[in-house]
């Protein structure tokens, strides 16, 4: 039987914090990747509903927050969204349209808490899960909260084989999100769980998180799906904080993409690509997981339970 499926990771950005535009370019890029590649599974970026305020400060120094930082983060709290929502409605809406099953990055608004989230929307069923960024990096830190072990999901999902109409491919799907991925711990956790499809949205465009991506795919024997925003200035506001304020130009990079499609052996199947918007698209033979781990399972016949153990503290769904 061929477990195969196909998968898109989508390399875009936010649209000057307007949720309208960015749905509608979620909305538009979703039904390309359908209509052009047949796509069944799409990964949008880190924080791509939101938006990623790169370069920004919140007018904050250790010690004190001004005014403007308080008036800068009112506005990032209202280009949030919350779940549910009728933005949330409008991604079920597209994916259900399109029957793509939806991973992606938002910036979740509850009460006055931003978090960095990734949801899980099912053609079918809708927003199935969330997965709330759990340590925040750096500077993130002052505009998210972290999250918990509620939310660390590894989602089932039946897909109808990409190459034998009739057979039925069982995969799991989980989401880290940037920097979470280089904590050993939390990968672990994933592996655990039998992750085949480990999704990555991300706003690391350094050339140095190809490798991670690389090293995960061989260390988890998984399907790693890497989405990165590109975006320019022209993409943020017009006084949004910049690199070099003396000299702005629309064409700066603020976030310089690098999306990309791994297989379990490390096999780069799709990218990198440094374009400002484009769909990578490869065919996922989920038979390739067990493959890999026929050498290296590292939650199994690669483990040693007798010296290391992990522990984690899930609350109860």
């Amino acid at each position: 039987m061929a477990n195969v499926i196909r998968a898109s990771v989508v390399q875009t950005c936010t649209s000057r914090f307007n949720l309208s535009e960015t749905l509608d370019k979620f909305e538009n890029l979703t039904r390309l990747a359908k209509e052009r590649d047949g796509t069944q599974l799409v990964l949008f970026p880190e924080a791509f509903i939101g938006g990623y305020p790169k370069w920004s400060t919140f007018s904050c120094v250790v010690g004190d927050r001004l005014p403007q930082g308080r008036d800068e983060f009112l506005k990032y709290h209202a280009a949030a969204i919350e779940i549910p929502s009728p933005a949330i409605s409008r991604i079920e809406e597209v994916s259900k349209a399109t029957g793509v099953f939806v991973v992606m990055g938002i910036i979740e608004r509850d009460g006055g808490t931003l978090y960095c989230t990734a949801i899980f929307v099912d053609p079918v069923e809708g927003l199935v899960a969330k997965h709330r960024k759990l340590v925040p990096t750096a500077s993130e830190r002052l505009i998210w909260g972290q999250g918990d072990g509620s939310t660390l999901p590894v989602v089932g999902k039946e897909f109808e084989s990409c190459v034998e109409k009739a057979h039925t491919v069982h995969a799991k799907i989980s989401a880290t999100i940037c920097w979470e991925n280089y904590v050993p711990l939390l990968r672990t956790y994933y592996y655990s769980l039998g992750t085949q499809i480990y999704c990555a949205p991300t706003i690391d465009s350094r050339d140095t998180w190809q490798s991670s991506m690389q090293h995960i795919a061989l260390e988890g024997r998984c399907f790693v799906l890497s989405a990165c925003q590109f975006a320019t200035e022209k993409d943020y506001p017009p006084d949004h904080a910049v690199a070099d304020p003396n000299n702005r130009n629309p064409d700066n990079i603020m976030l310089g993409g690098g999306s990309v499609i791994i297989s379990p052996l490390g096999k780069v199947l799709a990218g990198p690509t440094r374009q400002p918007e484009e769909i990578l698209t490869a065919d996922l033979d989920l038979d390739d997981v067990v493959r890999g781990k026929f050498d290296l399972d590292s939650v199994g016949h690669y483990a040693r339970p007798d010296v290391f153990q992990l522990k984690a503290n899930i609350p109860p769904r």
